[in-house]
């Protein structure tokens, strides 16, 4: 079992490195189908281990050697597959593997395709290092391996020069990298104050030694440690107000897109809150602040898309959203259904970028979507697919979302939080709406593409071939509920429902209805023509279409503030006091040098001359120093 916890970790790493032995040549088909296998080969080894520790409940540690030891620091370079950690395994490798085969057909004519695929799978290789480590530098190196991966392949086109963005032309894909690397620096200083007063209180940053000291602190320090690593996952996880780095985090490639979305970087500060779990049991009122911010987040970026137009940005709100419902669960200490929100997501979360890519691909990279409808004709099976994923995504029965988003509902309820359940609610008629929203401008009603000189066609069958898993999972994964609650409790706490029999089924109904209705009037106003012009003059549309003016204040209040300061230091600092100090040394030994140069001219009579002025000097410095007898 140690040798599978090994395969499906360093599989991916290896890919990369084979990719990126092509990586400055052109494109070989190879390094997509080596990567993509070895992908597989991880998903495999993740399904065994999970296989096994169903049938034995045996958690793997495997130590490989000792990494950091320093006085009485130690830390190995170990990694543990348990309850948790397996299920994050298989579901990165999953989405992971049928992106990567999905990526073949989707960079085939790209300069950069072996670049890319060295990039993926080692974006891949740090989730795996973060979500099997057994200690918090080991999860912190994968943070940071995320974050560097994120950054290169957001800005994978970092040549390209976006001016198609209607809220903000300046975005291109080298700033929308810097801005989301950025953004999770400044959060992740937070996270490593965290780490820094778990080892000054325990002596340690082993999970199993942490958590067993835990109860021995006192409130105020565990409430600092929460707080501390909670600032880390709202970087990571987008949360308000970290959040502005996601949205234009779509200028990366659109495998990218559906990778960071799904299972890799944004789901990592939820898991981060899952797996610190008995810090955060201790201290409630934080795990409250958590749910409260999260359910104000998943209205907040709902009310975004209702009205974007950007394809994928709209699809990008949709996961902060969901982000928001997850951390719901977790800040109320339902942290099982945190991590089912956060499978069941993946997949179809997964499933609505990929059937995006092969929208854009179909229209030439255009994101527009009042530029398109009518598509279903000549993409018939894109078309079922984002289907699918968006009853998943919108929570209809049968489909993984009702299962999964419905129970965090249930648990705000059941827990009194009723203001949270309204808004989680709320949510969720928003969600209905702006998913069929885009299904209807794209798929359906009048064939505006044809205005624009498009000619549509459907994607290659192995990437419909990639994307077809992630529907059946979409449809499925929610019968898996009461496997996956038992599995995970092993190691999670339980949480024991006090509403029961027909309140259950009024939730239920409730939150079914809303979402019914939110689908109902997407289809109804587009196919009767959508809102009119003058909904557009509206100050609330221009406050959601402008992402409530945030970005703006961002750069009022912050960049440009910045940018100011950074000239007048360089101008007034750097220019006159450093660089002109460094000028100023310079320029003595260069003209003492110069002066002085004579003396090794190799004229005789001047060096005899100089050997003359030299010995007078020194009997001088004699007579001056030596001591009067």
């Amino acid at each position: 079992m140690e040798k599978l916890v090994l395969t499906a970790l360093f599989a991916p790493l290896v890919g990369s490195l084979f990719a990126a032995i092509f990586g400055a040549k052109p494109k070989k088909l190879i390094t997509g189908i080596v990567t993509s296998a070895l992908l597989f080969v991880s998903l495999i080894s993740s399904l065994i281990l999970l296989g096994h520790l169903s049938e034995t409940d045996e958690v793997i540690h495997v130590k490989l050697f000792d990494w950091i030891t320093v006085g009485s620091l130690n830390i190995p370079f170990g990694f543990v597959a348990d309850h948790v950690s397996v299920i994050m395994m298989v579901t990165v490798t999953t989405v992971s593997a049928l992106v990567h085969v999905y990526s073949i057909g989707y960079m085939e004519h790209d300069k950069g395709f072996n670049r890319f695929f060295s990039y993926l799978s080692a974006f891949v290789f740090s989730m795996m290092v973060l979500v099997m480590s057994d200690n918090f530098a080991g999860l912190f190196i994968g943070w940071e391996g995320v974050g560097l991966c994120s950054w290169l392949l957001i800005g994978f086109w970092y040549h390209k020069k976006d001016e198609s963005r209607d809220v903000n032309p300046s975005i291109s894909p080298s700033w929308a990298a810097n801005e989301a690397f950025i953004m999770n620096r400044i959060a992740d200083l937070g996270m490593l104050i965290g780490l820094f007063l778990i080892y000054w209180n325990v002596g340690s940053l082993q999970y199993d030694v942490v958590f067993a000291h835990v109860d021995l602190f006192n409130v105020s320090v565990i409430t600092l440690m929460g707080i501390f690593l909670f600032i880390g996952a709202m970087g990571k996880s987008a949360q308000f107000p970290l959040h502005t780095w996601l949205a234009d985090a779509m200028e990366g490639p659109t495998p990218v897109s559906a990778l960071i979305h799904a299972a890799t970087m944004v789901t990592a500060g939820v898991y981060l809150v899952v797996r610190a779990f008995p810090i955060y049991s201790q201290i409630p009122d934080i795990g409250f602040f958590i749910a409260s911010l999260g359910a104000f987040v998943a209205v907040f970026a709902a009310s975004m898309a209702l009205v974007n137009t950007d394809l994928k940005r709209i699809i990008a709100y949709s996961t902060l959203s969901q982000l928001g419902y997850m951390f719901v669960a977790a800040g109320l200490g339902v942290y099982w259904i945190a991590l089912f929100h956060l499978m069941t997501h993946a997949f179809f979360k997964a499933l609505l970028f990929l059937g995006a890519g092969n929208v854009m691909h179909a229209m030439d990279d255009e994101l527009n979507i009042f530029k398109m409808g009518g598509l279903h004709k000549v993409m018939k099976w894109t078309a079922i697919l984002m289907i699918i994923a968006s009853l998943a995504l919108a929570g209809i029965y049968p489909f993984a979302g009702f299962f999964s988003k419905d129970k965090i509902l249930e648990v705000a309820f059941d827990s009194h939080h009723y203001i949270l359940w309204f808004m989680l609610w709320l949510g969720a008629g928003m969600t209905a709406f702006y998913s069929f929203r885009l299904i209807m401008l794209v798929f359906f009603g009048e064939e505006r593409y044809k205005k624009y000189g498009f000619h549509p066609h459907e994607a290659h069958w192995y990437m419909l071939a990639a994307m077809t898993p992630l529907a059946i999972l979409a449809i499925i994964a929610g019968f898996f509920e009461e496997a996956f609650e038992e599995f995970v409790t092993k190691i999670l706490p339980e949480y024991h429902f006090h509403v029961h029999g027909i309140a259950t089924v009024a939730l239920i109904g409730v939150t079914t209805l809303i979402a019914l209705s939110g689908i109902a009037f997407a289809i109804y106003k587009y196919s009767h023509g959508g809102f009119s012009e003058k909904w557009k003059e509206n100050p609330l549309y221009k406050l959601l279409y402008n992402q409530y003016y945030i970005p703006i204040i961002y750069e009022k209040v912050f960049t440009q503030p910045y940018k100011e300061l950074s000239q007048i230091a360089w101008k007034q600092l750097d220019l006159r006091i450093v660089d002109a100090t460094v000028d100023f040394i310079a320029a003595v030994i260069y003209k003492t040098g110069f002066a002085g140069r004579v003396i090794q001219s190799g004229n005789l009579s001047k060096m005899l001359r100089w050997m003359v002025i030299g010995l007078l000097v020194l009997l001088v410095l004699v007579i001056i120093y030596s001591p009067v007898r």
